[in-house]
């Protein structure tokens, strides 16, 4: 009789998603840390703009990365992780768009979200975005943004104005086009 509620707990333990992900500790998408958005693009009005809070960190590369060096430039900021599927199906989304707008004022961000180091680095050798992102394990960045970017919604983006301000959001994964479309409007402003 012993052998029936260990069996039980086993496949509650199976069930819940606590085994065989190769992902221990890490976030899965039935976790209710993680909060999903289907990337839709939500552009703000000049006029209800917040300004975005200080962000600075250390990047996954080792050097510093911050949005105070992009002043005067519209800069797409990129929650992800690589334990997320959405992150890496958006990846190369965000990739052309950060080529195509390099040269005309648009500066692009990760922030890699509570992940290790280890995984973030090989996703990164992987996509080659050819952008730094800022090691956020601790997920601080991410709750610089409370109130504009729920703590645990990733992917999500957010694009910064010339002038520092939060102009746009998406939550979860962005399409090209929308993207695109988007950072234009802003820096065309």
């Amino acid at each position: 009789m012993r052998a029936k509620p260990v069996s039980l707990i086993l496949l509650a333990l199976l069930a819940a998603g606590c085994a065989g992900s190769g992902q221990t500790g890490q976030p899965q998408a039935g976790d209710t840390r993680f909060v999903a958005g289907d990337g839709t693009m939500q552009l703000f009005a000049a006029a209800d703009r917040k300004p975005a809070p200080a962000v600075e960190g250390e990047t996954l590369e080792g050097g510093t990365a911050s949005l105070a060096a992009h002043k005067g430039k519209v800069v797409v900021l990129n929650f992800w992780a690589s334990w997320c599927g959405p992150c890496r199906a958006e990846a190369p989304v965000l990739k052309e768009v950060a080529a195509k707008t390099k040269g005309g004022g648009v500066e692009f961000l990760g922030v890699d979200f509570k992940d290790r180091k280890a995984d973030a680095l090989a996703f990164e050798r992987t996509e080659q975005t050819g952008y730094p992102s800022i090691f956020d394990q601790p997920g601080k960045v991410a709750l610089a943004f409370q109130g504009t970017v729920p703590p645990a919604a990733i992917p999500s983006t957010l694009i910064i104005d010339e002038q520092g301000r939060i102009a746009a959001r998406a939550l979860g994964a962005v399409r090209y086009t929308d993207l695109m479309n988007t950072v234009t409007k802003v820096r065309d402003e």
